[in-house]
Protein backbone atom coordinates (compact mmCIF):
# COMPACT_ATOMS: atom_id res chain seq x y z
CA UNK A 1 0.00 0.00 0.00
CA UNK A 2 3.05 2.73 0.65
CA UNK A 3 5.41 3.12 -1.86
CA UNK A 4 8.79 1.71 -1.01
CA UNK A 5 12.20 3.84 -1.56
CA UNK A 6 13.52 4.67 -4.75
CA UNK A 7 17.02 4.64 -3.65
CA UNK A 8 17.24 1.90 -1.26
CA UNK A 9 20.28 2.42 -0.33
CA UNK A 10 19.48 5.80 1.54
CA UNK A 11 17.22 4.23 3.66
CA UNK A 12 17.27 4.30 7.55
CA UNK A 13 17.12 1.20 9.33
CA UNK A 14 13.63 1.41 12.00
CA UNK A 15 16.03 2.13 14.51
CA UNK A 16 17.36 5.07 13.11
CA UNK A 17 13.73 6.54 12.25
CA UNK A 18 12.99 5.88 15.68
CA UNK A 19 16.06 7.73 17.29
CA UNK A 20 14.98 10.78 14.82
CA UNK A 21 11.25 10.76 16.08
CA UNK A 22 12.38 10.89 19.76
CA UNK A 23 15.26 13.16 19.69
CA UNK A 24 13.97 16.06 16.97
CA UNK A 25 11.12 18.56 18.47
CA UNK A 26 9.45 19.28 15.40
CA UNK A 27 8.08 18.30 12.23
CA UNK A 28 4.94 18.95 9.65
CA UNK A 29 2.26 17.32 9.60
CA UNK A 30 0.50 17.40 6.60
CA UNK A 31 -3.45 16.66 5.76
CA UNK A 32 -5.91 16.88 3.17
CA UNK A 33 -7.48 20.46 3.52
CA UNK A 34 -9.90 22.87 1.81
CA UNK A 35 -10.84 21.59 -1.85
CA UNK A 36 -8.40 18.36 -1.96
CA UNK A 37 -5.40 20.53 -1.42
CA UNK A 38 -2.64 20.23 1.15
CA UNK A 39 -2.43 21.90 3.96
CA UNK A 40 0.75 21.52 5.88
CA UNK A 41 1.89 23.01 9.14
CA UNK A 42 4.71 22.74 11.59
CA UNK A 43 3.87 21.04 15.39
CA UNK A 44 6.13 20.13 17.79
CA UNK A 45 5.63 15.82 18.93
CA UNK A 46 6.34 13.69 21.77
CA UNK A 47 7.11 10.16 19.91
CA UNK A 48 5.85 7.45 22.40
CA UNK A 49 8.31 4.82 22.12
CA UNK A 50 6.24 2.10 24.64
CA UNK A 51 3.36 2.97 22.36
CA UNK A 52 5.32 3.69 18.80
CA UNK A 53 2.66 6.34 19.26
CA UNK A 54 3.40 10.21 17.93
CA UNK A 55 1.50 12.88 19.89
CA UNK A 56 1.13 16.15 18.86
CA UNK A 57 -1.29 19.23 20.85
CA UNK A 58 -3.09 21.90 19.80
CA UNK A 59 -6.14 24.43 19.98
CA UNK A 60 -9.76 22.80 19.26
CA UNK A 61 -10.92 24.74 16.24
CA UNK A 62 -8.93 25.93 13.13
CA UNK A 63 -8.44 24.56 9.74
CA UNK A 64 -6.07 21.65 10.70
CA UNK A 65 -9.41 20.07 12.39
CA UNK A 66 -11.73 20.79 10.17
CA UNK A 67 -9.47 18.90 7.83
CA UNK A 68 -9.08 15.93 9.79
CA UNK A 69 -12.76 15.31 10.61
CA UNK A 70 -12.92 15.03 6.72
CA UNK A 71 -10.11 12.42 6.70
CA UNK A 72 -7.59 11.40 9.24
CA UNK A 73 -4.81 10.12 7.22
CA UNK A 74 -1.78 11.97 7.65
CA UNK A 75 1.62 12.37 6.45
CA UNK A 76 4.15 13.56 9.02
CA UNK A 77 7.56 14.31 8.51
CA UNK A 78 10.81 15.32 10.64
CA UNK A 79 14.42 15.43 10.19
CA UNK A 80 17.76 16.01 12.09
CA UNK A 81 20.10 18.98 11.68
CA UNK A 82 22.52 17.16 9.75
CA UNK A 83 26.51 16.78 9.77
CA UNK A 84 29.17 17.47 7.44
CA UNK A 85 31.82 15.24 6.64
CA UNK A 86 35.17 16.70 7.38
CA UNK A 87 36.24 18.54 4.34
CA UNK A 88 33.12 19.03 2.73
CA UNK A 89 29.98 21.52 2.22
CA UNK A 90 27.16 18.92 1.45
CA UNK A 91 25.00 18.52 4.25
CA UNK A 92 24.17 15.11 5.35
CA UNK A 93 20.60 14.82 7.06
CA UNK A 94 18.03 11.77 8.77
CA UNK A 95 14.65 12.64 7.45
CA UNK A 96 11.53 10.10 8.94
CA UNK A 97 8.14 10.51 7.26
CA UNK A 98 5.43 8.78 9.10
CA UNK A 99 2.14 7.62 7.61
CA UNK A 100 -1.19 7.28 9.41
CA UNK A 101 -4.01 8.44 10.89
CA UNK A 102 -4.92 10.74 13.62
CA UNK A 103 -6.93 10.20 16.44
CA UNK A 104 -8.18 12.34 18.86
CA UNK A 105 -8.25 12.48 22.52
CA UNK A 106 -10.23 15.22 24.76
CA UNK A 107 -9.36 13.14 28.37
CA UNK A 108 -8.20 15.84 30.32
CA UNK A 109 -5.85 13.81 32.69
CA UNK A 110 -4.03 11.95 29.43
CA UNK A 111 -3.54 15.81 27.49
CA UNK A 112 -2.04 16.56 30.96
CA UNK A 113 -0.08 13.69 30.93
CA UNK A 114 1.54 13.47 27.44
CA UNK A 115 1.97 17.78 27.23
CA UNK A 116 3.83 17.07 30.19
CA UNK A 117 6.21 14.83 28.16
CA UNK A 118 6.21 17.31 25.47
CA UNK A 119 7.19 20.08 27.71
CA UNK A 120 10.16 18.60 28.82
CA UNK A 121 11.60 18.24 25.24
CA UNK A 122 12.16 22.52 25.61
CA UNK A 123 12.54 22.69 29.20
CA UNK A 124 13.05 21.50 32.69
CA UNK A 125 11.14 24.05 34.25
CA UNK A 126 8.40 21.89 35.96
CA UNK A 127 6.82 25.43 37.84
CA UNK A 128 6.20 26.83 34.14
CA UNK A 129 4.93 23.28 32.72
CA UNK A 130 2.02 23.22 35.85
CA UNK A 131 1.19 26.51 35.37
CA UNK A 132 0.97 26.39 31.72
CA UNK A 133 -1.31 23.23 32.03
CA UNK A 134 -3.14 24.47 34.31
CA UNK A 135 -4.15 27.30 32.15
CA UNK A 136 -4.43 25.60 28.84
CA UNK A 137 -5.17 21.85 29.51
CA UNK A 138 -8.87 22.44 29.64
CA UNK A 139 -8.81 24.24 26.34
CA UNK A 140 -6.42 21.71 24.62
CA UNK A 141 -6.78 19.29 21.95
CA UNK A 142 -4.25 16.12 21.94
CA UNK A 143 -4.11 14.41 18.60
CA UNK A 144 -2.40 11.03 18.44
CA UNK A 145 -0.83 9.65 15.31
CA UNK A 146 -1.49 6.17 14.84
CA UNK A 147 1.58 4.84 12.19
CA UNK A 148 0.55 2.26 9.66
CA UNK A 149 4.35 3.54 7.75
CA UNK A 150 7.46 5.01 8.95
CA UNK A 151 10.65 4.90 6.51
CA UNK A 152 13.48 7.41 6.86
CA UNK A 153 16.62 7.92 4.46
CA UNK A 154 19.83 9.76 4.63
CA UNK A 155 20.60 12.35 1.95
CA UNK A 156 23.60 14.20 0.93
CA UNK A 157 22.79 17.59 0.35
CA UNK A 158 25.37 18.09 -2.62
Amino acid sequence: MFRELVRKNKALPMEECIQVLKEETRGVLAVLGDSDYPYCMPLNHWYNEEEGMIYFHCGKVGHRLDALKKSNKVSFCTYDEGYREKGEWALNVRSVIVFGRIEFIEDLEIISEITTKLSYKFTQDEEYIRKEIEQFAANTLLMKLVPEHICGKLVKEA
